[in-house]
Protein backbone atom coordinates (compact mmCIF):
# COMPACT_ATOMS: atom_id res chain seq x y z
CA UNK A 1 0.00 0.00 0.00
CA UNK A 2 1.12 3.89 -1.08
CA UNK A 3 1.91 5.87 2.02
CA UNK A 4 2.87 9.89 1.66
CA UNK A 5 5.46 11.85 3.76
CA UNK A 6 3.50 13.94 6.72
CA UNK A 7 4.11 15.60 9.67
CA UNK A 8 2.50 14.98 13.25
CA UNK A 9 2.17 18.29 15.46
CA UNK A 10 1.36 17.72 19.11
CA UNK A 11 0.81 20.78 21.50
CA UNK A 12 0.48 20.24 24.86
CA UNK A 13 -1.10 23.49 26.49
CA UNK A 14 -3.39 24.71 29.39
CA UNK A 15 -6.99 23.76 28.63
CA UNK A 16 -7.95 27.49 29.37
CA UNK A 17 -6.06 27.85 26.08
CA UNK A 18 -7.13 25.68 23.90
CA UNK A 19 -9.72 27.98 22.35
CA UNK A 20 -6.74 30.32 21.32
CA UNK A 21 -4.80 27.33 20.12
CA UNK A 22 -7.57 25.86 17.59
CA UNK A 23 -8.40 29.60 16.59
CA UNK A 24 -4.98 30.40 15.55
CA UNK A 25 -4.51 26.65 13.65
CA UNK A 26 -7.41 27.50 11.96
CA UNK A 27 -6.25 30.72 11.19
CA UNK A 28 -3.09 28.74 9.63
CA UNK A 29 -5.45 26.90 6.97
CA UNK A 30 -5.01 23.25 9.54
CA UNK A 31 -8.88 21.83 9.56
CA UNK A 32 -8.04 18.73 10.96
CA UNK A 33 -7.30 18.01 14.83
CA UNK A 34 -7.89 16.39 18.09
CA UNK A 35 -7.79 17.40 21.16
CA UNK A 36 -6.93 14.92 24.15
CA UNK A 37 -6.61 15.24 28.03
CA UNK A 38 -3.86 15.20 29.94
CA UNK A 39 -4.49 13.38 32.92
CA UNK A 40 -0.44 14.44 34.49
CA UNK A 41 2.72 14.86 33.70
CA UNK A 42 5.96 16.08 35.20
CA UNK A 43 7.57 19.24 34.18
CA UNK A 44 10.25 22.28 35.04
CA UNK A 45 8.12 22.69 38.45
CA UNK A 46 7.89 18.97 39.18
CA UNK A 47 5.49 16.68 39.20
CA UNK A 48 1.12 17.33 38.51
CA UNK A 49 -1.78 15.71 38.51
CA UNK A 50 -5.81 16.24 37.30
CA UNK A 51 -7.02 14.52 39.87
CA UNK A 52 -8.90 16.77 42.64
CA UNK A 53 -9.19 19.75 40.13
CA UNK A 54 -12.60 21.06 40.13
CA UNK A 55 -12.04 23.61 36.90
CA UNK A 56 -10.40 23.42 33.42
CA UNK A 57 -7.77 25.73 35.05
CA UNK A 58 -5.04 23.61 35.94
CA UNK A 59 -5.69 21.07 33.20
CA UNK A 60 -3.49 20.41 30.05
CA UNK A 61 -5.03 19.50 26.79
CA UNK A 62 -3.21 17.55 23.91
CA UNK A 63 -3.98 19.16 20.44
CA UNK A 64 -2.53 16.94 17.57
CA UNK A 65 -2.41 17.80 13.97
CA UNK A 66 -1.48 16.34 11.01
CA UNK A 67 -0.35 17.79 8.17
CA UNK A 68 1.70 18.20 4.45
CA UNK A 69 4.85 18.90 5.41
CA UNK A 70 4.53 22.16 2.93
CA UNK A 71 2.02 23.52 5.89
CA UNK A 72 3.51 23.08 9.11
CA UNK A 73 5.89 26.60 8.76
CA UNK A 74 2.53 28.50 9.34
CA UNK A 75 1.00 26.12 11.52
CA UNK A 76 4.24 26.15 13.80
CA UNK A 77 4.20 30.11 13.53
CA UNK A 78 0.43 29.48 14.47
CA UNK A 79 1.05 27.36 17.74
CA UNK A 80 3.91 29.29 18.79
CA UNK A 81 2.12 32.45 19.27
CA UNK A 82 0.07 30.95 21.29
CA UNK A 83 2.21 28.94 23.21
CA UNK A 84 5.35 30.96 24.07
CA UNK A 85 3.80 33.05 26.33
CA UNK A 86 1.99 30.18 28.78
CA UNK A 87 2.90 26.78 29.57
CA UNK A 88 3.38 24.14 26.37
CA UNK A 89 5.16 22.38 24.26
CA UNK A 90 5.35 21.63 20.84
CA UNK A 91 6.82 18.52 19.26
CA UNK A 92 6.92 17.22 15.75
CA UNK A 93 7.60 13.93 13.77
CA UNK A 94 7.53 12.41 10.82
CA UNK A 95 4.83 9.98 10.12
CA UNK A 96 3.28 8.63 7.13
CA UNK A 97 -0.49 8.60 6.25
CA UNK A 98 -2.42 6.53 3.48
CA UNK A 99 -4.90 8.91 2.00
CA UNK A 100 -2.91 11.91 1.57
CA UNK A 101 -5.81 14.08 -0.13
CA UNK A 102 -6.94 14.15 3.65
CA UNK A 103 -4.15 16.16 4.84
Amino acid sequence: MKTHDAKRVVITIEAVMEGRLTDALQTADVTGYSILPVLGGSGRSGPWSREGQVSRAGGMVQVICIVHPDKLDKLLEAAFAVVERYIGIVTVTDCQVLRAERF
